[in-house]
């Protein structure tokens, strides 16, 4: 059987029009970030039992100054990847600035990780914001890769909540209100006390 050349061009030109169409509007993408995953926002709880060790995060704070979550040591970590380029991250700096505040003398310690965004940038919004907690430089995605071994993520922003005995116990891959993640925070320091 014998094909004609209009058919295959057509065919071609069909493959690549749903080509075009898959890269750009699919559902879970953000268009202003240059091809970056926003997420779909699954939350994943681990139960107690399956709980796997986190990473040591270390490195260079947005201030320039070192900073490591082996300071944190005996507390509950939130740890949030964020761009002040990507919207749902513009959209829960608020909530996040909130519950920080709310949980810092109840044994929680929040630690950005900055991806895709000078300092002086990141510096400017986090005044904007009134954001304090420190946030790491990691221009290259290095430290959100060292989750692999636990709970690893595609998306921008994402929320690991790590327990008092320094295991992931909780990832939120997409934009995360006060409420929700306060219930979470509660449930994870209830499950190791």
């Amino acid at each position: 059987m014998t094909s004609r050349p209009g058919a295959r061009a057509r065919v071609a030109a069909a493959v690549g029009i749903l080509a075009l169409v898959a890269a750009c509007g699919g559902e879970g993408k953000d268009r202003n970030t240059d091809g970056f995953v926003s997420g779909d926002g699954t939350i994943t709880k681990v139960d107690v039992a399956d709980r796997k060790k986190a990473p040591v995060l270390e490195g260079d704070g947005i201030d320039g100054k070192p900073l490591s979550t082996a300071d944190f040591a005996d507390k509950t970590i939130v740890v949030n990847v964020w761009g002040p380029w990507c919207a749902p991250c513009r959209a829960e700096a608020s909530d996040l600035k909130l519950v920080s505040e709310e949980y810092a003398d109840k044994g929680v310690q929040f630690v950005g990780i900055l991806n895709r965004s000078d300092r002086d940038t990141a510096l400017a919004f986090n005044r904007t914001k009134d954001i304090t907690y420190p946030s790491f430089d990691d221009q290259g995605g290095s430290l959100e890769l060292k989750f692999v071994d636990s709970l690893p993520t595609q998306a921008i922003p994402t929320t690991w909540i790590i327990d008092d005995e320094g295991r992931v116990a909780v990832r939120i891959m997409d934009e995360v209100s006060a409420s929700t993640l306060a219930n979470l925070i509660d449930d994870v320091q209830k499950s190791t006390s």
